[in-house]
């Protein structure tokens, strides 16, 4: 059966990472992001190596969008039954400093957007009676993040999210899983924001088991494994990719 993906946030970083994963794996994908030429690009890089994909721009808070990005990528590649939630936003704000504004806008793009996103392409999903979510959140949810609470906290709603939404789609031949990224570079985890985080990275390196941050195809490759046939027994789970950090 030909399968077609949709994979937000997908012009750079873990999304571009997975994008290209999943197509190399033969599945059509839809490159979704704000930024459309960062997508052309991504597209480009898969049809190059003989896969499918398409590009296509949308604020993922925005279901008008979502849904014209939605039914270009169905009339491209047919009907979207894989997802991989990764559009979202992420900054450094003190606690005492944090305004509504930056609350609510956290929560619109991280929650409301995954929300979206997925209310979307589940009648696809239903109807082919087998389908695949993965989002993607944030170790910070499972440990706390300096300057980051009002981001901690909408990953953490994320991994809420997976396990009810497994529940309930889980009879429709669904699943729907979770991966934190732990230290991944090149995305927060950039050289700008290194003296944000509450430890040196020489630190940081002893605190994790395998002595290495992290990179973009490390959560591809789980990503990868999630959205299989080999993982259908597998639902509503957290899938730590975080070198051991983070242990639960």
């Amino acid at each position: 059966m030909s399968k077609t993906a949709l994979v937000t946030g997908a012009a750079a970083g873990i999304g571009r990472a997975c994008a290209m994963r999943l197509a190399r794996e033969g599945i059509a994908v839809g490159v979704l992001d704000l930024n459309l030429e960062g997508c052309e690009q991504v597209a480009a890089e898969i049809r190059a190596e003989g896969g499918k994909a398409i590009a296509l721009q949308a604020s993922i808070a925005d279901r008008g969008q979502v849904a014209a990005a939605v039914a270009k990528l169905r009339e491209a590649f047919g009907p979207v039954t894989i997802v991989v939630n990764n559009a979202g936003i992420s900054n450094f704000i003190p606690f005492e400093e944090l305004t509504d504004e930056d609350w609510d806008k956290m929560f619109e793009i991280n929650c409301k957007g995954t929300f979206i996103v997925t209310q979307i392409v589940l009648p696809d999903m239903k109807a082919a009676g087998w389908g695949r979510v993965v989002n993607i959140s944030s170790s910070s949810a499972q440990t706390g993040s300096l300057e980051q609470v009002h981001y901690s906290a909408s990953k953490g709603a994320i991994i809420s999210m997976t396990r009810s939404l497994a529940q309930a789609v889980g009879p429709y031949g669904i699943t729907v899983n979770n991966i934190p990224p732990g230290a991944v570079m090149g995305t927060i985890m950039s050289e700008a924001n290194k003296h944000r985080f509450q430890m040196p990275m020489e630190q940081l390196l002893k605190a994790i088991p395998v002595r290495r941050t992290g990179v973009a195809d490390d959560i591809a490759n789980a990503c990868a494994w999630l959205v299989s046939e080999a993982s259908g027994y597998v639902s509503g789970q957290t899938i730590g990719v975080n070198g051991g950090r983070v242990v639960s």
